[in-house]
């Protein structure tokens, strides 16, 4: 579409909506047209048709807002934002005006997005199902230097969702529910058709049921509380049986439209697997096994051959190596909510146990709790890893008792990002000079970053790199200035460790680096150049040494802000309620991207991915995607220090890892006890301190302490090859360059290829 045909287009859309034209409208009804505009085209396409159909079941689909994206990928992107120049606006400034749908939390959510844009781009016939969560997560807002969780509804304006007619009954023990199908269509990068994000909900949710001053709320009440929130809090039973609804409610929802679109498409049932393909992110969806093989002998087929049809039908994803975030559902939960399932768990259980005498792979363990990943193992036909580090511990430890039954089908897809989004959208004057450089190849094949490599020492080059930078910086500092009012300095060196909070992430190891640097500068050693920390994450609500580390981090904001002698030269800034839209801002501005999860914990990882793309450096462990970065970028242009997975297996199974040992270290031991020191309990709270600090002093489970002054020391190192301005930018180049590897259409290509077979 050419510029004349968009203002024409728009001029239309807003005489519709507000009765006004393009020169008179306003920023929120150019928003409003723009959004119409773009949801009637998609809606007018067709669905990508194929013979075989891929089901992304997942609890999360973190998609963002989606303006911009689905601009660009209808090629409408450059004419939309010609047009409004006019007007003195940008895409930006509308998209500014939108809702972020509250549909997902961290990475898990954030590559199934990723995933669905790339399915679609690639052509192949593929819908996402999940939840339409009506509060999201929640929306962190900081009080007293602590997290409180809001809800944060975002279902205000129907611009994505299109409610269907398809509707399903869903049995509980007592009680049934009607849903009510919502679809967000996904357009591909320059395809003409179509794929859906699926999204089953309740009429009967009540937005009002939180209290007032909270997220809290009545869970026993499910018609009302069902899909009002992602991930309820699990801490008492009420939540737990909360989160088995939920669970049920969406696979049941799934496995009913996959059977009515397969029967619709003339599919002989007893061949499901031939045109149909289940991919199960993480183990939230596992109970559409069970449920599938119920539809299945309801329409007369029977068991064994519905479990053969199913384990032909589903592969699983599994996005962990913590043992804790495997699901295990007590059997008197799954009684209480879905006793109709339980038959058919137990047969399945009992199948596994004619064949195997391994106990520790039974679906059932002798404190009768179902294992949802041991369900998807033994009844799926591939399980894969999300990076190379990842699935060779699940091979050699994690899962190996599963990999010794079953090698052929464990196999590796190291997670991909879109990255047309993660640079043409949010770093637009970035992707433009590259193209300026190679051509516009990269934006559909990534690999051609790799021409970058000819300008690795080109001056001009650098220069303009380097200014891009400062720009999205200055973008940045005034974004935070006008949001949450804290002044940063443009200039500073931006060091930037966003992700969800938990402690195996170690923010509580950078919080240390904090203390470090304060207190090196109140002695006098003052930086090359000024630091600003900058943190964004969101903690579980009930995670309470997760928001004792956000506590920490806000009350080092506080000081470091707000104390004359070290604000020139350090501030921390915790970045409120981190969402997408955020990170679309803090990316393009940051220097030093903080990976440093403690070695074997972290699966992949893929916001190592966006800073790479965009020109950061990896500060890291060899941990996850870390260790494909630093293979593509060679040793010279990445930051890895700490221990090894090897020794950090060893020293969990041998339990050799004593914190006392490094807690006695003099230097470790002052910034350890910072934590509680005068200074930090004249501003915060010490009861949340004092618990850090026993967790940090006396269990230190993810061994900061053990990484603790290798960390340091390489940090420092950093922050002088900063200074050599020179080769600092001839490595963000090489890792531009080599970023390409993680666009995650080539993930797809990969789980097409190996996993789905769907063209």
């Amino acid at each position: 579409m050419d510029q004349q045909m968009m203002r024409e287009n728009l001029e239309t859309s807003l005489r519709k909506l507000h009765g006004v034209g393009f020169q008179e409208a306003n920023p929120s009804q150019l928003a409003d047209a723009a959004m119409t505009l773009v949801q009637e085209e998609l809606q007018s396409r067709p669905l990508i048709q194929g013979k075989k159909k891929l089901y992304y079941i997942s609890a999360e689909f973190l998609i963002g807002k989606l303006l911009s994206n689905n601009l660009i990928n209808l090629g409408w992107y450059q004419p939309m934002n010609e047009l409004l120049a006019e007007r003195g606006l940008a895409v930006a400034d509308l998209e500014d005006l939108e809702e972020e749908p509250s549909l997902g939390n961290g990475g898990l959510g954030r590559l199934a997005a990723c995933f669905l844009d790339s399915i679609a781009s690639l052509g192949l016939p593929g819908d996402g199902v999940g939840l339409n969560y009506h509060l999201g997560l929640f929306r962190q807002e900081f009080r007293q230097n602590k997290q409180c969780e809001m809800p944060n509804p975002w279902l205000s304006k129907d611009h994505w969702e299109k409610r269907s007619k398809i509707s399903f009954t869903v049995p509980f023990a007592k009680f049934h529910l009607q849903s009510t199908l919502y679809d967000i269509f996904v357009p591909g990068y320059g395809n003409e058709a179509v794929n859906r994000l699926r999204l089953f909900d309740v009429d009967s949710v009540d937005e009002n049921l939180p209290h007032a001053d909270g997220i809290q709320f009545d869970k026993w009440d499910v018609a009302k509380s069902l899909t009002l929130f992602l991930y309820p809090d699990d801490s008492d039973r009420d939540g737990q049986l909360l989160r088995i609804y939920q669970q049920y409610f969406m696979v049941s929802n799934a496995a009913q439209l996959i059977l009515m679109e397969a029967e619709e498409r003339g599919v002989d049932l007893h061949h499901l697997d031939e045109a149909v393909v289940i991919q199960i992110n993480d183990t939230h969806p596992s109970m559409v096994i069970p449920e599938l093989i119920r539809l299945l002998i309801e329409r007369g087929i029977d068991f064994d051959q519905a479990a053969e049809i199913v384990s032909r039908t589903c592969a699983y994803t599994n996005h962990t190596i913590l043992a804790e975030a495997l699901e295990k559902w007590p059997i008197d939960y799954l009684e209480e909510v879905v006793p109709h399932l339980m038959p058919i768990i137990r047969r399945l259980d009992e199948k596994v146990r004619e064949k195997i005498t391994d106990a520790s792979t039974y679906l059932i363990d002798d404190q009768n709790r179902v294992h949802m990943a041991h369900m998807d193992i033994h009844y799926g036909f591939s399980v894969n890893g999300v990076a190379a580090l990842h699935t060779e511990i699940l091979k050699e430890s994690e899962l190996k008792n599963f990999y010794q039954i079953y090698p052929e089908k464990f196999n590796n897809k190291t997670n991909g990002i879109t990255f047309r989004r993660w640079l043409m959208a949010c770093n637009p004057a970035l992707s433009s000079y590259i193209q300026t450089l190679i051509g516009n190849g990269f934006k559909t094949d990534a690999t051609e970053l790799e021409k970058l490599m000819a300008y690795v020492d080109d001056a001009e080059v650098h220069e303009r790199l380097d200014a891009i930078r400062r720009e999205n910086k200055q973008k940045l500092s005034d974004f935070l200035k006008e949001t949450q009012g804290v002044v940063v300095d443009p200039v500073s060196v931006f060091d930037v460790q966003i992700k969800r909070l938990h402690e195996y992430k170690r923010q509580q190891m950078n919080a240390l680096f904090a203390i470090h640097q304060y207190l090196e500068i109140k002695k006098g050693n003052l930086p090359h150049r000024p630091i600003t920390m900058i943190f964004g994450a969101k903690a579980a609500p009930a995670y309470i040494i997760a928001k004792d580390i956000i506590h920490l981090l806000l009350c080092l904001q506080e000081l470091t802000c707000n104390d004359p002698e070290v604000a020139p030269y350090l501030k921390v800034i915790m970045v409120e309620n981190y969402n997408v839209t955020k990170a679309e801002k803090i990316i393009p501005a940051a220097d030093i991207s903080e990976q440093i999860s403690l070695a074997s914990k972290e699966a992949s990882g893929t916001s190592n991915m966006k800073f790479m793309l965009n020109g950061a450096l990896t500060l890291g462990t060899e941990d996850g995607a870390n260790v494909e970065i630093g293979e593509l970028v060679g040793p010279d242009n990445i930051y890895i220090f700490g221990k090894k997975k090897d020794y950090v297996i060893d020293a969990y199974a041998q339990g050799s890892y004593h914190v006392a040992d490094y807690y006695a270290d003099p230097q470790i031991r002052q910034l350890v006890d910072f934590i509680i020191g005068d200074q930090m309990r004249a501003i915060g709270d010490a009861e949340s301190l004092e618990r850090l600090h026993r967790e940090i002093s006396g269990k230190d489970y993810f061994m900061a302490l053990l990484d603790l002054r290798d960390y340091i020391e390489t940090k420092n190192r950093l922050l002088t090859d900063f200074e050599d301005r020179e080769n600092w930018l001839k490595k963000e180049v090489v890792n531009i360059a080599h970023a390409g590897f993680f666009s995650s259409d080539r993930t797809i290509a990969q789980y097409n290829q190996d996993i789905w077979h769907l063209v």
